[in-house]
C-alpha cells in the first residue's frame, strides 16, 4: 500500500470487515471493494493516473462515504436510500453472494461516486471536465472492472456447472449488470450535481431522487433465487 491516505480508508474497511460474519452483505461488499481501493492505491503511484493527487483525493472521499454506511449502522442512524436494499437484504437466504457485491458495487458506483466526484471538484476547486479528469475518472473504473469482472466471470462459470439451466435466472440477473454503464451514469450524475450545486434545494431533491433510483436497481439484483 503505497498512498497513507487511501491506506488509512482501507485499514476502517478491515475493522468494519472483522466485525462481520463471513456471508454478511455488507462484508461481501467489503471483501470486492478492499481489493479494488488497494490497487488504486498502487495505480495512484505508479503514473496510471495523469493526476494522481485528484484521484487519491476523489478514492479517500469516495470511500469515506461508503464507510458512513458501516457507521451509520453502529450507530442507529438511517442509511442512504442508495443503500438501504443491501441492507436490508444482507442475510436473506436466497440471496447469493455475488448478488450482494454488485448491488453493492450498484449503490457505490451509481450512487456514491457521483458524490464523490462532485465534493473532489469543489474542494480542490475545479471543473469536472477540465484537464484529465473524465480519463482518469474512467480509469479507476478500468480498475474496478480489473478486479470484479474474474469475481463474476468465475461464479457465472461455477453456477452454470453446477446447477445448469436451472441458474438461468441467477445467470441473467448478473451478466445484465454492467460496470461500464454504471460508470458512465455515475458520470452524468455528477455532472448533473456539479451544475446544480447553486440552486436553492434543488442538488438536496436530485440527490435524494438518485439514490432513491439507485435502491430500486439494487432491490432488483438481490431478487431472492433458491438454487438448492
Amino acid at each position: 500500500m503505497s498512498s497513507e491516505a487511501i491506506g488509512a480508508v482501507v485499514a476502517e474497511m478491515d475493522r468494519v470487515r472483522a466485525g462481520l460474519p463471513r456471508r454478511d452483505g455488507v462484508g461481501v461488499f467489503i471483501d470486492v471493494y478492499r481489493e479494488v481501493t488497494a490497487l488504486v492505491a498502487e495505480r495512484v503511484t505508479d503514473g496510471t493516473f495523469a493526476d494522481h493527487e485528484f484521484i487519491e483525493d476523489l478514492d479517500v472521499r469516495f470511500a469515506r462515504i461508503f464507510l458512513d454506511v458501516p457507521r451509520a449502522l453502529a450507530a442507529g442512524r438511517p442509511v442512504s436510500k442508495a443503500w438501504e436494499p443491501l441492507i436490508e437484504r444482507r442475510a436473506t437466504r436466497g440471496v447469493q453472494p455475488i448478488q450482494l457485491a454488485l448491488a453493492g458495487m450498484n449503490a457505490h458506483i451509481n450512487h456514491d461516486l457521483a458524490l464523490a466526484l462532485v465534493d473532489t471538484c469543489r474542494a480542490r476547486r475545479r471543473e469536472p471536465e477540465s484537464g484529465s479528469i473524465r480519463a482518469d475518472f474512467e480509469t479507476v473504473n478500468a480498475v474496478l472492472a480489473e478486479v470484479v469482472r474474474p469475481i463474476r466471470r468465475s461464479f457465472l462459470d461455477e453456477v452454470v456447472i453446477r446447477y445448469g439451466a436451472g441458474a438461468s435466472p441467477l445467470v441473467d440477473l448478473v451478466s445484465n449488470f454492467s460496470i461500464d454503464k454504471a460508470r458512465d451514469a455515475a458520470w452524468v450524475s455528477g455532472l448533473s450535481l456539479w451544475h446544480l450545486r447553486g440552486i436553492p434545494f434543488v442538488p438536496g431533491a436530485v440527490r435524494d431522487s438518485l439514490a432513491r433510483t439507485v435502491g430500486l436497481v439494487s432491490r432488483q439484483l438481490l431478487t431472492v433465487i433458491e438454487l438448492d
